[in-house]
């Protein structure tokens, strides 16, 4: 029997960071950025290539809810967004978990491991995608 993986997706305006776990779901790995300058048909056109390769039952991405909690303009921008990929890709599991800091983490881990200033903009979403695969995976059941 194939274990089903489970994708994330930090959506953002011109990035979006794509994480993935390990065919036992147990840990997540960023896998990569797409580069879509707001055209979400670039996102959805890479994303049913990484279908193709990998055998994906679940997406989580992250909801960009403020600091306090209210609901940000970001997080009816990723609803639609949720639509399309519901669109796109039909009887597909999605949950939104909440991925305050995701990206304040991402930094300070690019930063801890002396990452190139000029890399990190292309690799800040994918590691932020993998967080918000870990707040997912690490979820009281």
């Amino acid at each position: 029997m194939i274990n089903m993986r489970i994708l994330a997706i930090d959506y953002g305006d011109s990035r979006v960071g794509i994480a993935i776990t390990d065919p036992l779901n147990i840990t997540a790995q960023g896998l990569e950025t797409i580069h879509s300058n707001g055209n979400d048909k670039v996102v959805l056109k890479r994303l049913e290539e990484i279908f193709s390769k990998y055998e994906i039952d679940t997406i989580v991405i992250g909801n960009p809810v403020n600091m306090d909690g209210t609901e940000s303009t970001r997080v009816e921008i990723t609803n639609k967004f949720i639509e399309k990929l519901k669109c796109k890709f039909g009887k597909i599991k999605i949950y939104k978990i909440d991925e305050r800091l995701t990206t304040v983490a991402a930094h300070k881990t690019m930063n801890f491991l002396d990452v190139n200033k000029h890399k990190k903009r292309g690799i800040v979403d994918t590691i932020s995608a993998q967080y918000i695969l870990e707040m997912y995976l690490n979820r009281p059941q």
